[in-house]
């Protein structure tokens, strides 16, 4: 991580800055694949699974045997944190659920909000180095608590033609049973304009890679809704001296290995604490199974030092992380000065994992 100390204010949001997608130079491309699902279905979508994921499926949709031997496959230690995420993610989103509340505005005027759930919703989980079964609780769980009545879920198949069992339990213990064995670009498109053995949906959620936000961006144009363009993952650290360097550096490398193209921001009011920061990550980064991936992401990412906490707080708004962790003495204190971010996590002991697993809060 570049160090950077004292900068001037004015400087701020050059430092601030996070790398830059040109989505417009995919456009084409994208619009091709999904013109061509459009108009051919099931064959196309077939076609495109051969040539991006390298595997031809006779059938694209998961059989309950799949989902069943994806059960026993997995070991009794993930299924049990499995479901005990859910048990979290469950609680926490149910207590969001509320009934409607007449209010009479004026005399005979009684105006109420009510909560219906999408009829259709399409689900997509990103398989590849890091299948991300998490986000299958994240969306799905929410999806079954509204009363959805089709939830959809497409997922990449490996190069044999599986998915991976974690995402195929995951989705058992969710409830989903309509999974497809589709990834990338091609299944934004089936959910978004349907195939013979695909119902179009209403509404598409979760993330994906820059081909997968740049497909949702298109058919949102026409007419089929999205959550939001998911951009590059990121975490901003704010540290002073009494975080634990340790755990600092772990919380940034578990975002930095998400991608070459994911940032990591380190806001402290100590030199000494960020040397130490960079020993650990140092440390750290030589035993991480995805070294190479987290060393791309710390190129994009800096470390910057000033002299109080109120000009901390000041970078730490300006930014808006995504997830941002307050690894400090008054945690709770600083954490009501913070009007600009995604999920906060408070204090050592809160690392942002526990929020992207299973804390009960959504990551999506």
């Amino acid at each position: 991580m570049k160090i950077i100390v004292n900068p001037l204010q004015e400087a701020f949001p050059e430092l601030l800055q996070r790398p830059v997608m040109d989505h417009a130079a995919l456009q084409n491309v994208v619009q091709g694949v999904l013109d061509a699902v459009r108009t051919g279905g099931d064959k196309a979508v077939a076609s495109y699974t051969k040539q991006f994921d390298g595997v031809t499926l006779d059938n694209a949709i998961v059989t309950e045997a799949e989902i069943t031997e994806a059960a026993l496959a997995l070991s009794p230690v993930l299924k049990e944190a499995i479901q005990l995420a859910a048990k979290n993610i469950r609680c926490f989103h149910e207590a969001q659920v509320n009934a409607p509340v007449a209010i009479e505005t004026m005399p005979g005027v009684r105006c109420w909000r009510k909560s219906v759930g999408i009829d259709k919703v399409g689900l997509y989980i990103p398989g590849g180095s890091a299948p991300l079964f998490s986000t299958v609780l994240m969306l799905g769980i929410p999806a079954v608590i509204a009363g959805c009545k089709e939830i959809i879920l497409c997922t990449p198949p490996s190069k044999d033609g599986s998915v991976h069992p974690a995402i195929l339990y995951a989705a058992s213990v969710v409830g989903i049973t309509r999974i497809y064995k589709i990834g990338g670009v091609q299944a934004i498109a089936a959910m978004a304009y349907g195939t013979e053995t695909m119902p179009q949906v209403y509404k598409i959620f979760g993330p994906g890679n820059q081909y997968v936000t740049a497909a949702k961006q298109l058919v949102q144009q026409n007419g089929v809704a999205i959550d939001m363009p998911a951009g590059p993952s990121e975490v901003c650290v704010l540290a002073d001296e009494t975080c634990n360097p340790d755990f600092v550096a772990s919380d940034l490398l578990s975002q930095a290995e998400h991608g070459p193209d994911s940032q990591v921001l380190l806001v402290s009011t100590s030199s000494k604490v960020v040397d130490e920061i960079n020993e650990a990550l140092t440390a750290q980064l030589g035993i991480l199974p995805r070294k190479d991936i987290a060393e791309q992401a710390l190129k994009n990412s800096k470390a910057i030092v000033v002299d109080s906490m109120e000009q901390a707080i000041f970078i730490v708004n300006s930014y808006a992380a995504e997830h941002l962790i307050i690894a400090c003495k008054n945690d709770e204190t600083i954490g009501e000065q913070i009007t600009n971010a995604g999920s906060v996590f408070l204090g050592n002991y809160s690392p942002e994992s526990v929020g992207d697993y299973a804390s009960g809060t959504n990551h999506t």
